[in-house]
């Protein structure tokens, strides 16, 4: 049985099914309203999801998405606020929750990143938090902004390296890729390749020190737990990335979306998508004429994977696919996708315990 949810704007959809091509896949609507921006899962926990929103804070499941409870957090009731020239103050407002995961080491160990950049530690699953101080003191900090909101920034991506619990790797939206190797104790920026514009990181659990980055500057990939960086960019002809995710079974095989830009990976009524696949040491592959839409009117697609090798599942505003072949072909995930959906970019996604029939 295999469990999806995708978060929107205003709603999170909980699919639950057999697999992409099956019959019966059942839909149901929750956190209506709350606008979730993030969503991440426990590995070994598959029914404990945790979600992040725009004003809300966080939510947690403990039972595979049938219900979910708001989590009281400090610094997401934090207010701040400024005083302007003429001694009034600046209208508050709560910090954005815009990334959020947990350990594979251990599930109750969860991480929150906010706008503007902070970073934010729970070792009791989401019961209580820790402030991971130092991150805004990095010398690059002063070059870090958000072009809608130059004014801020923030935590884009979080992923726990699948070796060292300590280690965690951070994309700030935009400005660096940072790291910590000490649970938060020193922090390290822009090493040498490291793209500016992080949009997803992702490890994998066969390749110690493997990271990916997919990057509004570009794709690239480590093979030293971030320290250095390479960039092949042969072939992929759209460099605004957004979404990465390596083959489970085969660490050298990589999905990534891109588009020429911000607006024509983002707006519906601009939109120009595509999907590129790179096995080992090969040249980017566009993937067309399969039955993941690209092109124009797509936006990004967003990827999340459940650990088995070949398996990706996949978003857009055209509905959710799913491989079983790493990209090769792909099959409609047979859940409702009511027609206002097509207007709609989608923003997470988590896929667990799947099982796919033949």
């Amino acid at each position: 049985m295999a469990t999806v949810i995708i978060a929107l704007a205003d709603r999170l959809l909980v699919c639950t099914g057999d697999g992409p091509a099956s019959d019966g896949w059942t839909t149901a609507t929750r956190l209506e309203e709350t606008d979730p921006v993030c969503i991440a899962t426990a590995p070994d926990e598959p029914s404990r999801y945790v979600v992040g929103t725009v004003d809300d804070g966080l939510f947690r499941s403990t039972d595979g998405g049938d219900s979910f409870d708001r989590l009281e957090t400090e610094f997401v009731a934090e207010e701040r606020s400024t005083t302007g020239d003429d001694g009034t103050g600046v209208p508050t407002e709560r910090d954005r929750v815009t990334a959020v995961t947990i350990s594979p080491h251990d599930p109750s160990i969860v991480y929150a990143g906010t706008e503007p950049s902070r970073i934010y530690r729970s070792r009791d699953g989401g019961d209580s938090w820790t402030h991971l101080e130092g991150l805004v003191d990095l010398p690059s900090e002063d070059e870090w902004y958000f072009p809608p909101r130059p004014d801020t920034h923030h935590v884009r991506w979080l992923e726990v390296d699948p070796f060292d619990p300590e280690r965690l790797y951070v994309g700030i939206e935009a400005g660096a890729f940072v790291y910590t190797p000490d649970g938060g104790e020193t922090w390290r920026e822009r090493p040498p390749g490291s793209r500016r514009d992080n949009h997803s990181l992702a490890t994998h659990s066969d390749r110690e020190g493997r990271l990916y980055a997919a990057a509004g500057d570009g794709y690239a990939e480590s093979d030293d737990c971030g320290e250095s960086w390479r960039r092949p960019q042969d072939g992929l002809e759209h460099t605004y990335c957004w979404s990465v995710v390596p083959d489970p079974g085969d660490p050298d095989r990589v999905l990534v979306s891109s588009a020429s830009g911000a607006s024509s990976a983002h707006t519906v009524s601009r939109a120009a998508s595509y999907v590129y696949r790179r096995d080992g040491g090969d040249s980017w592959e566009r993937l067309e004429d399969r039955e993941l839409p690209t092109g124009e009117g797509v936006v990004r697609t967003v990827f999340a994977t459940t650990g088995e090798p070949g398996v990706v599942y996949a978003v857009n505003n055209r509905g959710s696919f799913g491989t079983r072949d790493f990209g090769d072909s792909w099959a409609r995930v047979d859940i409702d996708w009511p027609t206002g959906l097509e207007t709609r970019t989608p923003r997470g996604l988590v896929a667990s315990s799947a099982v796919l029939d033949e």
